[in-house]
């Protein structure tokens, strides 16, 4: 029974997949243990006992106890509703903007806040479609078919952290976005018909905006310069840029004036070799149709 009277299904660790600490991510393991301290400080100051709290909150005394020690991710609106039952005047509630990122891996982590500062990202991908471009339905199809299989645990922050690098389409000033995909990554149909169509209707959908620009290369295209794999550049307002690609200096990300211009020249020919956007949007409204 909750506070006010109403009975209410509490959840617990198996309704809350995803949400351990990274015990590798010294940031994240920082934050959630203070985090959890201020949490069972507020709690303990008011008098309230933890099964008390979590019945007033919706959670399972075990569960409150792992979040006030550290061991767990408390969701957005768990800061809320504890800021709320303990009277804090939106003191825990303001930490949830640190709370959310603590929930993807850093290297994820690292990415979007590279991409948040962004002026111009280029992406050419010839084995999935690119990250940003995905679905939520096409990245779990994705994570799924992945040999070591995954846990679901792993999935759901994976898909959470993907997820999260989309709001990047909303930023304002909007940045450059460019992106070139291999034919055969739009007709490989990854989560089935479905899933595959949806994907297809995301990329006509971005592909209207006035800041991206979406392109298909041809698998009939005979003298390819994208044969060394992905690459990807991000440019930043002062100038730099940091960039990789699978076939250029052993993978590695490279900030070096010398090395972006290499990955600039990949990139511009590849985009020369592609079909215009416009060729792109048919081209990819006759595959939809053809589904």
């Amino acid at each position: 029974m909750s506070v006010d009277g109403e009975v209410r299904q509490l959840r617990t660790e198996a309704d809350e997949p995803g949400w351990e600490v990274d015990p590798d991510d010294e940031w994240g393991v920082a934050v959630i243990a203070t985090v959890g301290r201020q949490l069972k400080l507020r709690r303990e100051s008011v008098g309230m006992r933890a099964g008390d709290f979590g019945r007033a909150v919706g959670y399972g005394e075990d569960l409150v106890y792992k979040i006030e020690g550290g061991k767990r991710i408390p969701r957005t609106e768990y800061l809320e509703r504890a800021d709320e039952v303990l009277g804090a005047g939106g003191l825990l509630a303001a930490m949830r903007e640190d709370v959310a990122k603590v929930r993807y891996p850093k290297k994820v982590r690292d990415l979007a806040q590279m991409e948040a500062r962004a002026v111009e990202i280029g992406v050419y991908e010839n084995s999935n479609v690119a990250g940003l471009l995905q679905t939520e339905g096409h990245m779990r199809a994705l994570f799924g078919a992945w040999l070591p299989a995954y846990s679901d645990e792993e999935t759901e922050r994976m898909v959470a952290a993907r997820m999260a690098r989309r709001a990047i389409f909303d930023r304002s000033p909007a940045p450059t976005l460019t992106f070139v995909q291999e034919e055969s990554t739009l007709r490989r149909p990854v989560g089935g018909r479905m899933v595959w169509r949806r994907q297809l209707e995301r990329l006509l959908e971005l592909g209207e905006l006035r800041n991206v620009s979406i392109q298909v290369m041809p698998t009939e295209v005979e003298d390819h310069f994208g044969t060394g794999g992905l690459i990807e550049e991000l440019k930043f307002p002062e100038g730099t840029a940091v960039g990789r690609s699978e076939g250029a200096f052993n993978g590695r990300p490279v900030s070096d004036p010398k090395q972006i211009r290499i990955l600039d020249l990949r990139y511009s020919m590849i985009r020369a070799q592609a079909l215009t956007p416009r060729e792109s949007r048919a081209f990819i409204e006759q595959m939809l149709g053809e589904t």
